[in-house]
């Protein structure tokens, strides 16, 4: 039997570390193109040239946005590296080469007020009631807000809010364990909104939901759909949409602003980044960092507790300690 591709290898190996399905294809899609591009010119993928790999460089980036191309590029560096590390090719072509990086962008972050009228627009669903039909409504709305305040509460990526069970919740402890990036485990807190909603969650919802799932064996998945089965990533998405829709929330909200909000809002409330680190299941505090940069509320908070002259009333003001003002 013939060897993998490198290509496969590669992505064997990303599959091996449980890069998601979507990291899975985009890398695909970037690999696959560069490395199709090399063989038509008859480039050895291994070692090409620097001139090469410039040529190809510009081509990449005409019409495209500078964020896809850095994505592009971050995926063809990772398989040089890895190429590297596997014995396939002596060295990292792309390693001494300047390449444009992606432009930093601050995260969309709701306020607090937001936040409230997300919670209040998930649990208005259009048909929710108490008998007949509307049973349904009512229980998908005590479902979407318990997503809503768990994803806020525990500061949860969309794939780990659909990936929760029963058995990873603990509510008397207020602590849920999630499986994030990596297969990390990281113990996530839940404050007494998001634990009152999913116990009434729990208790009404869920189980009406349960009772109209097919025969077979119960799923042990927190969040369920309107059939009874497992909610999956694309009906949390939509669902999250549709809540955000109803509540006038700010243009381009989307499930991952209440982690994004989940971080700010612990900043800008005195919080350790490296509490906030761990709470988000970050690697790196560098990927933390970033929240440090979003909040104005805490960039005027910190200058007014620190600046010896901000809350002088004017110009001839004397300094609060009364030293003579120099001349």
């Amino acid at each position: 039997m013939d060897e993998p591709a490198p290509l496969e290898r590669f992505l064997a190996s990303l599959a091996a570390r449980d890069a998601s399905p979507h990291t899975q294809r985009a890398y695909r899609t970037a690999v696959g193109t560069y490395l199709a591009w090399l063989d038509d010119r008859g480039v050895a993928w291994a070692a090409p040239s620097r001139t090469v790999l410039r040529a190809y460089l510009g081509e990449l980036g005409a019409g495209r946005a500078r964020s896809s191309v850095a994505q592009r590029l971050a995926a063809i560096r990772s398989f040089h590296r890895w190429a590297r590390r596997a014995g396939l090719a002596d060295a990292d072509p792309w390693a001494a080469l300047g390449t444009p990086r992606r432009p930093r962008r601050l995260p969309p972050v709701l306020s607090i007020a937001d936040v409230e009228r997300v919670v209040a627009s998930a649990g208005d669903e259009p048909s929710a009631g108490p008998t007949g039909a509307s049973a349904v409504g009512r229980a998908l709305a005590l479902r979407d807000v318990a997503i809503v305040e768990t994803a806020y509460a525990a500061g949860l990526r969309i794939a780990e809010l659909a990936g929760l069970t029963l058995d990873s919740l603990d509510l008397g402890r207020g602590e849920l364990r999630v499986l994030g990036k990596g297969r990390k485990e990281r113990a996530g807190l839940l404050g007494k909104p998001a634990r009152a909603a999913l116990a009434g969650y729990l208790a009404e919802g869920r189980p009406a939901l349960l009772g109209r799932a097919r025969p077979g064996p119960a799923p042990d998945a927190v969040f369920l759909n309107a059939r009874g089965g497992p909610l999956g990533e694309r009906g949390m998405r939509y669902r999250l949409d549709a809540v955000f829709a109803r509540a006038g929330a700010p243009e381009g909200t989307h499930p991952h602003t209440l982690r994004h909000s989940f971080a700010t809002h612990l900043l800008d409330g005195g919080a350790d980044l490296r509490v906030v680190q761990e709470l988000l299941g970050h690697a790196s505090l560098a990927t933390t960092q970033v929240y440090t940069h979003v909040s104005p509320a805490r960039l005027r908070a910190a200058y007014a507790g620190a600046h010896p002259r901000a809350h002088a009333t004017g110009p001839g003001t004397a300094p609060a300690d009364g030293t003579p003002r120099p001349r």
